[in-house]
């Protein structure tokens, strides 16, 4: 791949993984709970003084980990750029924290309008790291190696993992809290939400040709 195009790609990548921290900080800025990909470090950020991105990179550096060994030693060289990946969108979600900290809610249905604002700048961020399809973000390579090793589909396994992921933040702060936090209404609305947007991208990126910024 000419490095013309591999350069377009990675802007693509960045451009997403920042559009992904700014919708989970505004879907977490609604109160009404946060994304299921960021419900662990979410409740692990309210229970100790590590920042909400700093738990989110820790987690995504062990999907990483997970992923590798779930591969082998068949795992592509190039994914090890997943690291940079998972210290990027940890990053980007605490910077997505700074430039939202004005978002307050007050009603209702204001915040629930913050929920869907934010699962669909989430939901654009997704697409646009999908359609880089360089370097993939650690969440997606654990469903997607978990997938091809059970011989799952992948929608299937990213259901269950996303369930998996926000059972263990309701029983992380059960441990900690003794009632649960950070996960609400806003958590089911973002899980339904993202992926049917996602899919609303990819039809408007089919019918209008798109990807032709990303030929080489």
């Amino acid at each position: 791949m000419p490095s013309a195009g591999i350069a377009k790609r990675c802007l693509v990548l960045l451009c997403g993984l920042f559009l992904m921290g700014l919708g989970i900080s505004l879907v977490t800025r609604s109160t009404l709970g946060t994304s299921p990909i960021s419900s662990v470090p979410y409740v692990l950020s309210l229970a100790f003084p590590v920042t909400f991105g700093e738990f989110t990179f820790a987690i995504t550096l062990l999907f990483f980990i997970a992923e590798v060994a779930i591969i082998g030693k068949t795992f592509p060289r190039l994914q090890y750029f997943q690291i940079i990946v998972a210290l990027c969108l940890g990053t980007f979600v605490d910077l997505g924290m700074f430039l939202s900290a004005g978002v307050h809610p007050g009603v209702y249905p204001e915040q629930i309008a913050v929920v869907l604002l934010g699962s669909a700048v989430l939901a654009l961020g997704i697409f646009l790291q999908i359609s880089a399809n360089v370097i993939l973000n650690p969440g997606e390579g654990l469903v997607r190696a978990i997938a091809e090793k059970t011989h799952r589909r992948f929608g299937i396994v990213k259901v269950m993992f996303d369930t998996t992921l926000v059972t263990s933040a309701a029983l992380i702060s059960f441990a900690a809290f003794g009632t649960v936090e950070g996960l609400r209404e806003g958590t089911i609305i973002s899980a339904i939400l993202v992926g049917y947007t996602i899919l609303g991208f990819a039809l408007c990126y089919t019918r209008y040709d798109l990807g032709k910024f990303l030929e080489d």
